[in-house]
């Protein structure tokens, strides 16, 4: 992984344990950050990405929206194959 990332989540988003789900089957382990807990990382979220959406995946700190997409990328570009 040469990119950095981190991935903004609430705990109770059924999209972020889609994602959450995904990973943890892939055995991907990225940065979390909770937005519920977070208030700073909520901050920066609506900040850099211009909306409190989540999940948002951070990519060299590019904001990546939509579960299906996080999901999409991480099999292109940071699963184990």
């Amino acid at each position: 992984m040469n990119a950095s990332y981190e991935l903004f989540i609430m705990p109770t988003c059924p999209f972020c344990q889609k994602v959450l789900r995904y990973m943890e089957g892939a055995g991907i382990e990225l940065p979390l950050l909770d937005i519920t807990r977070d208030p700073a990382a909520r901050e920066r979220l609506v900040e850099v990405g211009g909306k409190a959406q989540v999940p948002c995946l951070f990519i060299d700190g590019a904001p990546l929206y939509e579960s299906d997409d996080i999901i999409a990328y991480l099999k292109e570009h940071v699963a184990q194959a």
